[in-house]
Parts: structure tokens; sequence; C-alpha cells
């Protein structure tokens, strides 16, 4: 009895060191448990981020640093990995991707020279609004600073492009810095970097501290009452109203077009606007500057008042001066950077509008001004149309010919990517963006090449529509190795080649400032584009006379192979302006009588280009 009360009170007053010890290992094995439960890789937290921000496709070159993220991403089944031969390529694609879907792009390269490679792509998502995560490798911490093996400073790299850059280093820094970096994307269609160290990317992350769901509506910003009230008094003191629209106005095409109606007003718009804005929509009479049409310029040059809804357009000598421009646009350092502002509004272009329409009187049933501007579109339309016709049989071909026969047979809905060059020319003038069609490229970058990787891109994102890349022989050539990567992944894209054995744009920059056109500089030696299809694996047509383009885009698009018509077209084909200048006559004499001097001394490719350039501008 004695004994069992002293038992009982060593229990009660003194425990004995066996409960610590039972309760320390209880709480250790359930952290363990839930240790097991949490830890991800890196490359399992990235990818976690990414699919939260709608992401699906990852475009890439496998490689040392980051061969963990590519193997995580190709069992993730959220995710395609899919391997490009160029990783330029990966980022024309990821950003043609978030142009297309408005969600956001991806794209990888390794350590080095894998992530510089990715920067000319990415410099076009940026240019072009694209809000694009490029994930990149780094060689490990400890050798950072001593020269090592692909050692780069990307930080410095990459700080022109990058908004914004999660410098991973640690995988405490994870997720947080990764949601930050995939947040600024998407919110604020920009391009970010991730950035992870050699022997950092293996550890697994335990803490889910930071882990918040993404925003992904951001607000739609309407300026103050009292400043539509100065935007609706100046709209009505104006007689000759011009509403002149861009990429921004990519979901307020009918609020535009009541706007305009309301106003008695024509609808110019930017390249970029093209597949918003069509001809068929009323008022629309096209575009300024120096591929635009004579309406779209007389629109903006001739107005009394100009409305300029969501566009940066660049081109400051295509902007009127003396007259109140009204400028709208999300961004504030946007407004005012390409003309005289006279009242800038900063907010969405379609909330913008519509809280302007209750402002403006009843709809005007007429207008001189509108009116003269569609009589001369009109014209305009039926030039352009007689020189697309198939009965000009001239060799070689009128490079209008195709554009508007693909025009003619695409789909609905198809897609163009469309690269730089005299293609854009083509396509801007013959080319209707009608129903429900996009148009993707590098308009406001203006890197040659982008053609081929955006229609990748395009492809992947929507394997069911139809794919044309309209490119120049310069442009397609720069990045024609990828081609086969549309023939690895099945996707029938038709590729449309200007064959003038020519970089045509920078000849023609050339004669307009005075220089005679040049074959060592300007000159392209070229293969056989359809026979280099058909050797990687898909089908093409070489397309020499007038009778077989129409055949040649029946076959392409009845092909389920990638499909490249060869187009031989003319290089004397001439881009005439809207609007021809003094100093532009001036300098284009100048360089044919160079050009002369230069035959006279026994340079006989200069009378067959003269014969060319006669025969395109005679008809």
């Amino acid at each position: 009895m004695l004994s069992g009360s002293g038992e009982t009170g060593d229990c009660v007053h003194h425990p004995p060191l066996i409960c610590p010890i039972l309760l320390s290992s209880f709480i250790l094995i359930i952290k363990i448990i839930r240790g097991f439960q949490m830890a991800r890789s890196i490359s399992q937290a990235i990818l976690d981020v990414l699919a939260e921000a709608g992401a699906r496709d990852v475009f890439g070159v496998v490689g040392d640093v980051i061969n963990p993220f590519v193997l995580e991403t190709i069992n993730d089944p959220r995710f395609n990995w899919i391997t490009v031969r160029h990783e330029e390529h990966a980022g024309y694609a990821a950003a043609a991707q978030s142009e297309l879907s408005g969600a956001i792009g991806v794209c990888a390269g390794t350590a080095g020279p894998g992530a510089l490679h990715l920067i000319n792509g990415l410099y076009n998502a940026q240019k072009e609004g694209g809000a694009v995560v490029a994930i990149t490798g780094q060689v490990p911490t400890a050798q950072r600073g001593s020269d090592f093996h692909k050692e780069m400073d990307l930080t410095k790299v990459f700080d022109d492009v990058c908004a914004y850059q999660a410098v991973i280093e640690t995988p405490a820094q994870v997720p947080r810095m990764i949601q930050i970096a995939v947040q600024k994307a998407l919110a604020e269609r920009a391009v970010v970097r991730i950035e992870v160290a050699a022997d950092i990317f293996p550890k697994d992350i335990l803490g889910e501290h930071y882990t918040h769901p993404m925003v992904h509506q951001m607000p739609r910003v309407t300026p103050p009452l009292e400043e539509l009230e100065k935007a609706a008094e100046i709209l009505r003191s104006g007689k000759r109203v011009t509403v002149y629209c861009g990429i921004g106005c990519r979901d307020s095409k009918s609020d535009v077009l009541a706007l305009a109606s309301k106003l008695g007003a024509p609808i110019g718009h930017t390249l970029r606007a093209k597949d918003i804005f069509d001809y068929s929509d009323g008022p629309v009479v096209g575009l300024t500057g120096n591929i635009g049409s004579p309406a779209g310029f007389h629109a903006v040059n001739d107005c009394d008042v100009l409305l300029m809804l969501g566009t940066d357009f660049p081109y400051s000598e295509f902007l009127p001066d003396g007259r109140p421009i009204i400028q709208v646009d999300q961004r504030i350092d946007h407004i005012g950077r390409r003309g005289p502002v006279s009242l800038g509004l900063v907010g969405d272009a379609g909330e913008t509008v519509r809280a302007l329409l209750p402002l403006i009187e009843a709809e005007k049933k007429s207008s001189e001004f509108r009116d003269r501007l569609l009589s001369m579109r009109d014209k305009w339309l039926k030039h352009v149309d007689s020189q697309a016709s198939l009965s000009r049989e001239d060799e070689p071909l009128h490079p209008q010919l195709f554009a508007k026969a693909v025009s003619d047979s695409a789909d609905d809905d198809a897609i163009f990517a469309v690269d730089v060059g005299e293609c854009t020319v083509w396509t801007a003038r013959n080319m209707s963006m009608a129903q429900d069609r996009r148009m993707v490229g590098g308009f406001n970058h203006g890197s040659l090449g982008p053609g081929l990787p955006t229609a990748l891109g395009a492809a992947a994102l929507f394997p069911s529509r139809q794919v044309w890349a309209l490119c120049g022989d310069g442009g397609f050539c720069m990045s024609m190795n990828d081609f086969v990567t549309a023939v690895r992944y099945n996707w029938p894209i038709k590729v449309l080649v200007f064959n003038n054995s020519e970089l045509g744009f920078v000849a023609m920059e050339m004669q307009v400032a005075g220089m005679p056109k040049n074959d060592e500089a300007t000159g392209l030696t070229n293969p056989d584009f359809a026979a280099y299809a058909k050797a990687c694996g898909g089908d093409g047509v070489r397309v020499e006379h007038a009778a077989d383009i129409v055949p040649a885009i029946e076959q392409a698009i009845a092909s389920d192979k990638p499909f490249i018509i060869d187009a031989i077209v003319s290089s004397g084909e001439l881009v005439m302006p809207p609007h021809i200048k003094i100093d532009e006559v001036w300098g284009f004499g100048l360089s044919k009588i160079k050009e002369a001097v230069l035959g006279v001394k026994g340079d006989h490719e200069v009378w067959k280009e003269w014969r060319d350039e006669f025969m395109g501008f005679r008809s």
C-alpha cells in the first residue's frame, strides 16, 4: 500500500522522463508525415503557379540546369512540353499564345546562351503587350562571379525586357517570388523571368505560407465624369471627327461603331487592329502610315478633331498638328508621347466609349466628311482588287495575287501569323480579317522572322483551327529550321513564302533614301522551299504561274501535313504609300540615276530589275 501510494505520488508530482519523450516523438512523426505530404520540388511549385494562371504549353530547349523542370513538365498531365529548335522561336510562340488567349505564354531556356537565345522573342512579346513567363537556369550559386562555364549576368541582360525577375537562390524564396512574377505578367501584360540556379532546382520546398489564389481580372477604369464631359464637348464641336482605333479596342468593337455612327465619323485603325475592324463594318476606312490607304491617311490628316482609342501608334509624322486630339489609353505613359494631345483620358477604351455615348447627341444620319472618305475607300478597294486579279499573268508573279487568293479561300476563323517586310504590306492591303479571323506577328518589334514561330504557338493553342504563316523569303529563312517542329507535333500549318530572292522592303528603303539597289546587300540565294518541306516530312508545292495559285492553296488546305507554298514573285513590285513626299520622289529618282550608271558600267542585273519594276508600276 505504501509502495502503491509512493508510486502514485511520484507519477503526479515527478513525471517520469518517458512522457515528454513519447510526446515529442509523436509530434516529430506528425511533422515528418506532414512534411512528406507538403514537400514539393521547385519545379512542381513553378508548374502549380503557371497552371493556376492558365498556362498549358511550355516552349523551349532542354539542357543541363533546367533538366529537372523539363522532366517535371513532361510528367505533369496539365502541361505540354514543346521542343523547338531555337529558343528565340520559343519566345515568339509564347508571345503568340498570350496575345491569342489573353492569358500567359511560357518559354524556357537553360543557363547562359540557352537563356540568351530567348531574348528576341521576349522583346517581341514586350512590344506587342504579351504576358510571357520565361524560365531560365543559372550556374551553381557557389560558382557565381568566377567566370564559370556558361556564366552570364542574366539579370543585367534581361533588365530592359523584363518587368520583374525572380532570381531564386534558396528554396525559401519559393513560391512567393514565383507568384509575384507570374501575377505581374498576368495582371500587367508584361514579360517576366524566373531564374533558378543549378544547385537549387533539384531541391524541395516545405513552406506554403505565401501561397494564395491568383488575381485573374483587373478592374476596368473609366475616366472621371468631368473629363468625359470635356471630351464630349470637343467631339460635339467638330464637323470632321475621326475615330482612330488600336488594339485596345479588342473587346469594344460594337460600342466604337455606335459612337462613330453618332458622330458621323469614319473609323481608321492601326495595323494590329486590322483583325478587329474590317471594311465591311460600315464607316471603316483603313490604315494610315506608309502601308495604309488614301482614305485612312486623309481620315487622320483632314479631320478637325481626332479621337484616339487604345492605340500607341508610333509614327508621329502621320498624326496631325493644329487641331484637338483626344487620346484614351489605360496607361498614362502612353498619353501624349506620339502627338500634341489636347485631352488625355486614362481608362479602358470600351468603358470610356460606353460612358461617352450618352453624352453625345442623337446619331448623325449623314456626314459629308465621312461619306467622301467612304467613296475614296471604295475606289481604293476596287484598285487593290484589280492589282490582285488572277488575270495578271506577268511572270514573275505579282505577290498580291497570292495574298488575295489565300484571303478568299481561308477559313472564317483562320489565324494568320505575319512576318516582317513586304509580306506585311500584302496582308494589310489585300487580305480580309473579317469574321473570327485573328492576326499575330511582330508588328511593333519589327524583327525579321516571327511568321513561322508565331504560327507554331497558334497551332499548339488551337489545333483545330486553320493556321497560316505569311512569310517573306528572308524572314522564313531565319526560322525555317522549326518547320520540323510542326512536322513533329502534327500541326498542319500552311506556310506561304513570298519568294522574290530579295530582302524587298530593305531594297525599297535604300531606293527611297537615294541609294542604288544592291544585289550584294539585299539579294538572296534560296533553296526550293517546297522540296525542303518534303525533306522535313511535310509537303509543299512551287508556284510560278497564275493558273496554279488557287490549286496550290486548295492543296495546302486539304493537306494533313505542314505545307509550304513556294510562291515565286516579282522583286520589282513597288509598294506605293498613300501619300508620297517630295524627298521620297527625289530619293527614288536619285537611286535610279545611280543604278543607270552601274548598268552602263556593266552591272546587267540593273536592267533586269528595271524591267521588273516597270512591269509592276505599269500594271
